[in-house]
């Protein structure tokens, strides 16, 4: 398939149809667009909008952050989930300041050598902070490429190098390179979407070897649960932590209260003591 005609409808459809992410406007600088996108690791743009802002209010530099405490940067983390994120981020932030003179990196080699950046965070920021023709293949793009060019559904587990050349092929010469890898991430988040995707609505449908195919379905997507896990215990430790004055630290007593499981939630204190997102004192637990 000649891809060309494909990505100038994809693109055409963006330029009228992309949300106005902060992230994405010409005046966010480098650490803004890295900051959004380990928040965006697997969280929802509606979650992430509000706490963006005021990271970098905050912490408009990565200078300013590598200063705080990381204990203070996973409280500011809240409940966007994982927050080892917020870690990894503070220990990126030390990193740019200590090797690249506070400021992000361009080269995605130096980008993947940051805590917390793996190969696609290296080639979005690569692309969407400076403009580099790198392949960005988040799981919007993957299940567009997928549909679109090879007829089957979004592909699952780590990208494979056949993945990597499609989307290589696919990405166009010059400032549309980066263009593409967003648009096309926006068209799998809007109309391309895993569930209910708005076949109808989309620019290139009638080229899509999926929509031909009858949209058969891909293996069958794993659910992931979080009520009752080790993964909850965990969200409910640093949220009681979240609440404490910095001045003071919290007893075993105050962090496993109200957990149906004692047990679990002391496993999930240990966890989080030995991740190092929770600091153990004389006195009890604090960030």
């Amino acid at each position: 398939m000649d891809s060309t005609r494909q990505v100038d409808a994809i693109l055409a459809w963006y330029d009228r149809h992309a949300r106005d992410l902060p992230w994405r406007r010409p005046d966010a600088d480098p650490w803004g667009v890295l900051v959004s996108e380990f928040m965006l690791q697997q969280t929802p743009v509606a979650r992430v909008l509000a706490p963006w802002r005021d990271w970098l209010q905050r912490w408009p530099t990565p200078a300013a952050l590598a200063a705080d405490d990381v204990g203070e940067a996973v409280r500011a983390w809240g409940r966007l989930g994982y927050p080892r994120r917020a870690q990894r981020l503070h220990a990126a932030a030390s990193v740019i300041v200590e090797r690249h003179a506070g400021r992000v990196p361009s080269d995605p080699e130096q980008l993947r050598a940051l805590p917390g950046v793996g190969d696609y965070t290296a080639a979005a920021v690569a692309a969407f902070a400076y403009g580099a023709r790198t392949v960005v293949l988040d799981v919007n793009v993957r299940r567009v490429l997928a549909r679109l060019a090879t007829g089957s559904d979004a592909p699952q587990g780590a990208p494979s190098s056949a993945e990597r050349r499609l989307a290589q092929a696919w990405l166009p010469e010059g400032p549309d390179a980066p263009r593409w890898s967003v648009a096309a991430m926006e068209l799998g988040a809007q109309l391309c979407r895993a569930s209910a995707p708005r076949c109808a609505e989309c620019p290139v449908a009638g080229d899509c070897r999926w929509l031909a195919a009858g949209r058969p379905a891909g293996p069958p997507r794993r659910r992931q649960l979080y009520a009752g896990t080790d993964r909850a215990a965990r969200g409910r430790v640093l949220a009681v932590l979240r609440e404490q004055r910095r001045d003071r630290s919290a007893s075993v007593a105050e962090l496993i209260d109200g957990w149906p499981d004692p047990a679990q939630a002391r496993a999930a204190l240990a966890s989080l003591v030995a991740d190092g997102l929770v600091l153990q004192t004389p006195t009890g637990y604090r960030l």
